[in-house]
């Protein structure tokens, strides 16, 4: 998908922006900016699109994204009911590559950095230790003045670029600007899909959305995405069914249909080519871990 261009909100008085949100969730528009960011996922729950990549979150989720790397959390249906109980919470840090100055980057003592921000362009996943340390330091970072802030950053960095507990979440690629009504038209299939997943979607229906022929929506959504729409709408089915087998609450049969799917067999055909399991060997791999 073109993704939307987002002025991240940075005051002159400062490098970099740290910011801690409660809020009822996290929107939907599928957007890039230069600066790199850290996200922490304090609450919350849904589909989180990063670059190519389609994947749930939940809570105590931290992830790295490089700069330019298009993405967004989609939160799940509940969160859109209005329900005042109901809430997502994060903390984020967004900053440049050279926020802290250009001489930075080619100091012979800070040559790790550099290689982190390559790796960040592919999105990491980071769990462990290294992510309770950082969270602490985003919290921390959330108050600081100063002086403070700038340590606190140096800190973070530092333990980003010598950790090796991290994954990395997508493939390189090269995305560009869109125009504005390429935006709303990619953002209103991308919320239709994820509103109506669990029903039988027609091409039909979409192609009416984008006001195209389908034809035309499935030339233009390959051309956006690098893949059919089919495809997408498989790959967001199984990742609500990836989550769905997490929980562990329903049988896997109930699953397939809660997930839009209309036959078992389909089901466990798609979900085995999208994850490289069966639904039970998923199952079976994350109560393991």
């Amino acid at each position: 998908m073109k993704p939307h261009f987002h002025k991240v909100p940075i005051t002159l008085q400062s490098s970099f922006s740290i910011r801690h949100d409660i809020k009822p969730d996290f929107g939907n528009v599928w957007h890039y900016h230069p600066e790199l960011e850290l996200h922490y996922n304090v609450k919350g729950e849904g589909v989180r699109f990063i670059g190519d990549n389609i994947s749930n979150f939940a809570a105590d989720e931290m992830v790295l994204l490089g700069e330019n790397l298009p993405h967004t959390w989609r939160c799940k249906d509940e969160y859109f009911q209005n329900n005042p109980d109901l809430n997502v919470e994060a903390m984020v840090i967004h900053f440049l590559p050279d926020c802290l100055g250009k001489h930075l980057l080619s100091l012979p003592e800070a040559y790790l950095i550099p290689k982190l921000y390559e790796k960040a362009k592919s999105g990491m996943i980071i769990y462990g230790k290294t992510k309770v340390s950082l969270a602490k330091l985003m919290e921390k970072a959330v108050h600081a003045t100063n002086l403070e802030r700038i340590i606190i950053l140096l800190t973070i960095l530092k333990t980003l670029a010598e950790t090796d507990e991290f994954e990395l979440i997508t493939s390189k690629s090269t995305f560009y600007q869109s125009n504005e009504s390429e935006t709303l038209r990619i953002n209103k299939i991308c919320t239709y899909t994820l509103t109506n997943y669990k029903n039988d979607i027609t091409l039909e229906e979409v192609a009416s959305l984008s006001n195209l022929s389908i034809t035309s929506f499935c030339r233009y959504f390959k051309l956006m995405t690098k893949k059919t729409y089919y495809d997408f709408l498989i790959e967001i089915r199984v990742s609500h069914a990836c989550r769905f087998l997490i929980e562990n609450k329903l049988p896997t049969e109930m699953i397939c249909f809660n997930c839009g799917f209309n036959n078992v067999s389909n089901f466990y055909r798609h979900f085995k080519k999208v994850t490289g399991l069966t639904p039970l060997d998923y199952k079976r791999k994350y109560l393991n871990e």
